[in-house]
């Protein structure tokens, strides 16, 4: 049996876009969920291990919530896992915060650093590294309609489309897997979470990334 861990943010984890104004995040159910739809359309032969978390960054320490780096927490989430066949990494959208002000460009250096961790670290079968699949992450959407939220994010519709250019640069120089999601799939109601059908397209096509890297 390979194993293929995500290791991603809300879009991982679940969120539902509607509960966004409510007072807890609403989670997709497990078979919605794209990690579920991966693991169903690749069957028994793969076990897919889901790392999602609300907030999670790539480098940076949220001042207003706590644990969300995810540099800090990598390092053990791959050891408690592994042997790994593949990681899938999808992280991005949370350094799009006006609060860590960095470019689109600092933030594909980011995701490069926890790549680097990955394809570095002893993983992987044999105390060698996993291989991996570097997921562009959605655009950020229209979000006139919760200015809250907006105040958060006040350049991320404009940002976050830039990301797919240093993504994939990023992949070609690491030599890993490659996916834009941007091709695929827009956000859901909020302009940052995927819905049902979003999260049902990303996993088919996760999967089909998937089957091509870990051929049976």
């Amino acid at each position: 049996m390979k194993t293929v861990l995500c290791f991603g943010d809300s879009n991982t984890w679940g969120f539902v876009p509607e509960s966004i104004t409510a007072p807890f995040p609403e989670r997709h159910p497990y078979a919605v969920r794209w990690t579920g739809v991966l693991g169903r359309e690749l069957g028994s032969a793969f076990r897919v291990v889901e790392e999602g978390q609300n907030g999670r960054t790539t480098v940076h320490d949220d001042p207003f919530a706590a644990v969300r780096n995810g540099k800090a927490v990598l390092p053990a989430i791959l050891e408690s896992h592994k042997p790994l066949d593949l990681v899938v990494l999808m992280l991005g959208t949370n350094d799009l915060k006006n609060v860590f002000g960095v470019s689109p460009g600092e933030i594909a250096t980011g995701v490069k650093v926890l790549a680097q961790m990955i394809l570095n670290s002893d993983a992987g079968i044999m105390n060698r590294p996993p291989k991996l699949l570097l997921l562009c992450p959605p655009a950020i959407g229209d979000q006139l309609h919760l200015p809250d939220i907006a105040a958060k994010f006040p350049n991320a519709q404009k940002d976050s489309r830039k990301l797919p250019k240093y993504y994939e640069a990023l992949a070609a120089s690491l030599g890993c897997g490659y996916l834009n999601t941007q091709t695929l799939i827009e956000p859901g109601s909020d302009g940052i979470h995927l819905d049902a059908a979003a999260h049902a397209r990303l996993g088919s096509a996760v999967a089909a990334a998937v089957k091509a890297i870990l051929p049976s």
